[in-house]
């Protein structure tokens, strides 16, 4: 796609902007506006705004079960003109051909092998090996990096790594493995330039890696008709421990559920929820999306470099195969 660096930003709904998306790809990477849970047509036009004004390339992301419900949100999402479109969760593929049609590149997110297959088979053009790590909704089935793996040896097309990805070393790795660039969500959510509030940041850069917990009760709670297989990760709090495995009651108790609403409300993160992937612990402060974007690209750039020497040692003994594997084992050791 022409991109300085394979960095996107993941399209988080609340949090993932214009203004976002815009900082990204002028960055060199693609950023990405999310269209989430309780996202709008008149969202998407308004955020769409910042990096067209910009004069920058951008992507979007739309949850299936949404466009269920409200169609129209595809067809707001072709006419802003991005230059490319995720539509994730779900097993309808009746847009992939209206996306491709307006020369937009299609994408979705996957969770297994089979689910690769079938969004490949279906015409898609990237996918997303999104593993359990990640932040937000997701099909917590396999980690990042096995599932990468698996994904790659499954389907010829191009696959991003999304999950658990918030630093260097991390960006680093997966492009090792072969994928063709990162989706990073919790990476960026703390930037300047994101929509997610103080208190959010403030939660986010106080987190550790340990502090994260996979559960539906934040979308029991706020009504949302999310399919029950995509349970969000996001940071424990007070709601998540007192209502974890007890969404059957959750559902019927309309106190809590206000008490939810009100959190929400007065931006109280002890209740309300944050959304956050296990790389967490490695946010230490709010920084502007351009740098981030370049400590990863910097950082991951210097680490693969280093192994350079292992790919010339490779590429020069191929003709000797006695001596090849000797060869680059000495030259790891050094």
């Amino acid at each position: 796609m022409g991109l300085g660096t394979p960095i996107l930003n993941a399209p988080m709904g609340g949090v993932a902007g214009g203004k976002l998306a815009a900082a990204v790809s002028t960055a060199g990477g693609l950023g990405m506006i999310g269209v989430g849970s309780a996202g709008s047509v008149a969202l998407l036009e308004r955020e769409a705004e910042h990096p067209r004004q910009a004069g920058r390339r951008f992507g979007i992301g739309l949850l299936d079960w949404k466009l269920t419900r409200e169609p129209a949100l595809l067809d707001a999402a072709l006419a802003a003109a991005p230059a490319l479109i995720s539509v994730s969760f779900g097993d309808d593929w009746s847009w992939v051909e209206r996306v491709r049609d307006t020369g937009i590149v299609a994408a979705t997110q996957v969770f297994d092998v089979e689910a690769a297959r079938r969004a490949a088979d279906a015409g898609v053009d990237v996918l997303v090996a999104r593993g359990a790590e990640g932040g937000g909704h997701g099909e917590p089935k396999v980690g990042t990096l096995p599932l990468l793996e698996a994904v790659l040896d499954a389907v010829s097309g191009p696959v991003l790594a999304a999950g658990g990805i918030s630093s260097s070393r991390g960006l680093a790795a997966v492009l090792a493995a072969g994928a063709s660039g990162a989706w990073l969500g919790t990476a960026f959510a703390a930037c300047a330039e994101s929509l997610a509030s103080q208190s959010i940041r403030e939660a986010l850069l106080q987190a550790g890696e340990t502090d994260t917990v996979t559960t539906r009760v934040f979308d029991v709670a706020l009504g949302y008709a999310w399919p029950s297989k995509f349970p969000s990760r996001v940071l424990r709090n007070d709601f998540s421990d007192q209502w974890s495995r007890r969404e059957g009651v959750l559902a019927s108790d309309a106190a809590a559920r206000a008490g939810l609403a009100e959190a929400i409300a007065a931006d109280d993160r002890r209740i309300a929820h944050v959304d956050a992937g296990q790389g967490v612990g490695l946010l230490t402060d709010v920084r502007q999306a351009a740098e981030v974007v370049e400590r990863l690209s910097v950082g991951a750039a210097q680490l693969l470099g280093s192994w350079a020497f292992l790919a010339e040692a490779v590429a020069t003994e191929t003709t000797v195969a006695s001596g090849a594997t000797d060869s680059v084992i000495d030259g790891f050791g050094k």
